[in-house]
């Protein structure tokens, strides 16, 4: 198998698993809060799902920029 295409499956079953850890985690969550974005507010969504989007996302942006730039190399 091509060593780009371990990486990028091995960064999507990564994240998809993260992405399924938190839901399992957050059935109990009670803290809950908006997000203000800049034309208004999300609906109310537990802090702990807020948190562990940002993390799950910012894991998928950084992997597309690793694999971006083993592609210009």
């Amino acid at each position: 198998m091509d060593n780009k295409l371990k990486k990028i499956l091995h960064a999507l079953i990564f994240n998809i698993t993260l992405f399924m850890i938190l839901i399992i985690g957050i059935q109990n969550s009670s803290q809950k809060s908006k997000i203000n974005l800049l034309v208004n507010q999300t609906i109310n969504l537990p802090i702990s799902f807020i948190i562990g989007i940002s993390f799950i996302s910012g894991s998928i942006f950084g992997s597309f920029i690793s694999f971006s730039s083993i592609s210009k190399k």
